[in-house]
C-alpha cells in the first residue's frame, strides 16, 4: 500500500501507549491495532481527528504517501 501509517511513531513521541490512546478516542485496541500495523483500508475523519487531538498533531503527522 502506498499510504503509510505512522501511528506508531507519533505515539512514541508522546509516549502514550496503545490502551490510553485507545480510552482517550473510545477505539478498541483491535481497531487501533489495524491502523499502527498498516493493514486497515480506510479511516473515518472523525476517528483521524479524534487520534489527532488525543495525540496533539496534524494529520500529516499521521498518513504518509510513498510510491510503490
Amino acid at each position: 500500500m502506498s499510504i503509510i501509517v505512522n501511528l506508531d511513531v507519533m505515539m512514541a513521541k508522546r509516549k502514550m501507549s496503545l490502551n490510553e490512546l485507545s480510552e482517550k478516542v473510545d477505539l478498541t485496541l483491535a481497531n487501533l491495532s489495524i491502523l499502527k500495523t498498516g493493514k486497515a483500508k480506510a479511516i473515518r475523519f472523525s476517528t483521524l481527528e479524534a487520534i489527532c487531538k488525543a495525540l496533539d498533531c496534524q494529520p500529516g503527522d499521521l498518513l504518509e504517501y510513498q510510491k510503490e
